[in-house]
């Protein structure tokens, strides 16, 4: 591929090598130093002069300080003259602050949307966004890619005949929907209310689950408040099985280790959006590479190409 440019920022530099291994080009350097006064610099390493450039940084812990590099790329790149900047975010954490539901709240999804844009960002590539309105928060066009495919691929492994996937509440039960559809498997939902962060209650789970194989679908778990209390009304119905999936495994506080105690979970499914330290890992997690998903709409975004025929399509094996 000519004239393109891959850079990365600290967060996932493992996710953007695999990346650049899928498309055939190399992972241009990226220098990311710090003043005495703890303010970062950033210097893209390699030829930017009217290239696409693509910017690999999901936002995650530190979240950020890892903003404020992604920012700082932005700038080095639109002052380098690169003809188009690419954001490739595979995880947007401010995604999750979409809706002002308290007196005087902030909405950083669509902040800091703004930021980048400011920064420099010609479009943003991203995956599994946490709601749909968030698409909408940006000013530039947005790819917005599902890890639905990936997930779907992992899962027809096993006899999905008594399957059911079961959305933690029902503002996901439209993504659990979908993915049942990809798997042939019923869909049921969580009566889920919200009391903080990390304090949720589900009353009831909407659906038939009782004697059949579960698959929980999450977008992300973080705290993993919600998984777990989900699994409680999940017993108190019968499943035959349980296995618990998501796109995004950020698994703060310990939460891989909660969820992986419990003895009636067989697996723990995510993607590698964001990065899963080895010593948090347990024998019960499985990791799937969204890299060729995103290696491709890389490819399609830079031949102007069409990205939504990713969307939902079957995985090439």
């Amino acid at each position: 591929m000519r004239d393109i440019s891959v850079f990365s920022g600290s967060a996932h530099p493992d996710l953007a090598a695999e990346v650049c291994a899928h498309l055939g080009v190399p992972l241009s350097p990226t220098r990311v130093s710090r003043f005495a006064n703890d303010c970062l610099e950033v210097q893209l390493q390699a030829n930017c002069r009217e290239r696409d450039v693509f910017l690999i940084q999901p936002l995650v812990k530190p979240v950020q300080e890892h903003l404020v590099e992604l920012l700082l790329m932005c700038d080095a790149a639109r002052g380098a003259s690169a003809a188009r900047i690419s954001v490739v975010m595979p995880h947007y954490s401010y995604a999750r602050s979409d809706k002002k539901d308290a007196p005087r709240i902030s909405l950083g999804g669509r902040l800091v949307a703004d930021l980048m844009v400011a920064a420099g960002a010609s479009r943003v590539l991203a995956m599994t966004l946490h709601s749909p309105q968030v698409h909408g928060f940006f000013s530039v066009p947005v790819d917005h890619l599902h890890a639905r495919r990936e997930l779907a691929a992992y899962f027809r492994q096993y006899d999905l005949s008594r399957t059911t996937v079961v959305s933690p509440d029902l503002g996901n039960a439209k993504e659990a929907a979908a993915f049942a559809r990809m798997i042939g498997a019923q869909v049921a939902a969580g009566a889920k209310q919200r009391f903080a962060d990390d304090q949720v209650s589900i009353s009831t789970v909407i659906g038939e689950v009782a004697g059949r194989d579960v698959i929980v679908l999450d977008d992300e778990i973080a705290k993993g408040s919600t998984v777990l209390e989900l699994l409680e009304r999940l017993r108190e119905l019968g499943p035959r099985s349980i296995r618990v999936a998501c796109t995004h495994g950020l698994f703060a506080a310990g939460a891989l280790k909660r969820i992986g105690e419990q003895p009636d979970v067989l697996e723990i499914v995510c993607t590698n959006t964001v990065p899963v330290p080895e010593e948090e890992r347990t024998e019960k997690l499985r990791i799937l590479s969204i890299a060729p998903a995103l290696a491709e709409a890389v490819r399609r975004i830079h031949n102007g190409e069409s990205v939504s025929a990713l969307f939902d399509a079957p995985r090439s094996e």
